[in-house]
């Protein structure tokens, strides 16, 4: 057998050799507990959808914040579960300090928990549950549990635009749609806004597709800055945006438009080194008894291609 390398070298060296020859087995693993672990809990009870005949349902996560959820067929609930197997008005889930409750609301097909009918006046909901009503069952979820943060992680992300951080058309039609129901139902003022930023095709020809991102994201931004908490601002698509807005007239909603425009117009946008002036051209429309939210889409988008057919940087209502 041949000398070893560290013959002859120098004792530090051969300490230093000695250290870095040793393998990753003598270093010990750090014993970390669960409460050691960085997890942030999201505090916020909810069900997911875990089997469904509707295929845009599935996964989708319904928070239990407030001390009643109502959950059927009807529109007027909070829970929407758009099957014939279902009751107009089905279950209600109930938070009582720390507990929460469902209650079975006489319901044609029964409610079920873990396949078990419900038959209590109330029967109190654990971690992992299985709730069933009709053909949809969804899995109750602690805010404290792993697995309520890992479907809250995914459902941030199904539901936004990965750019703007605004929410998506996805969730924008599903909002939209809530939003009618209750305007319609309590006989409420809701308006829209759909926004489209002028020439942005130019912008991305002359300076390039990364300048035509970053004026996207700053322009979400701004447009956040000015809408109330309430309102709701999305990305429709491409580079066209939409808002919605609770309680408000048409002539109130035209009025706000106006103030994002005139925001837009006099805010330089910086991207790529480069300082860029864009404008924005706005439609209103006004819900009416007789809509669905896709009517309403279609009125505001009217009015926006009005506004661009006027020559843009306006708001048409």
């Amino acid at each position: 057998m041949g000398p070893r390398p560290e013959v002859g070298l120098p004792a530090e060296f051969r300490l230093r050799l000695k250290h870095v020859e040793q393998s990753d087995d003598d270093i010990n693993t750090r014993v970390t507990a669960l409460k050691d672990l960085a997890l942030v809990a999201d505090g916020e009870d909810c069900l997911v959808v875990i089997h469904t005949a509707v295929e845009s349902e599935l996964g989708r996560r319904y928070v239990l914040s407030n001390p009643i959820t109502t959950m059927g067929r009807g529109r007027d609930n909070d829970v929407v579960i758009p099957s014939d197997a279902v009751s107009r008005h089905h279950a209600r889930v109930e938070r009582r300090s720390a507990d929460v409750l469902i209650r079975d609301l006489q319901s044609t097909n029964g409610t079920f928990i873990n396949n078990e009918r419900v038959r209590l006046e109330e029967w109190p909901l654990t971690r992992g549950d299985q709730v069933r009503l009709g053909d949809t069952v969804f899995k109750y979820l602690s805010g404290s549990d792993i697995e309520a943060q890992y479907h809250a992680a995914l459902s941030h992300m199904a539901v936004t635009d990965g750019l703007t951080n605004l929410c998506n058309r996805k969730q924008l039609d599903t909002l939209m749609a809530e939003e009618v129901r209750r305007a319609q139902r309590y006989r409420r003022e809701l308006s829209v806004l759909m926004l489209d930023i002028d020439y942005f095709k130019r912008i991305n020809d002359v300076h390039g597709h990364l300048a035509g991102d970053v004026v996207l994201t700053h322009l979400a931004l701004l447009l956040k800055q000015r809408l109330r908490p309430d309102d709701t601002l999305g990305r429709y698509g491409g580079e066209e945006f939409c808002a919605i807005l609770p309680e408000t007239s048409l002539v109130a909603a035209a009025h706000i438009g106006e103030q994002l425009r005139g925001m837009v117009a006099t805010r330089p946008f910086s991207a790529e080194r480069q300082t860029l002036t864009i404008t924005v051209s706005i439609g209103a429309a006004a819900l009416d008894a007789s809509m669905q939210y896709p009517d309403l889409y279609r009125a505001a988008d009217a009015m926006l291609y009005k506004a661009k057919r006027l020559g843009r940087n306006r708001v048409c209502h």
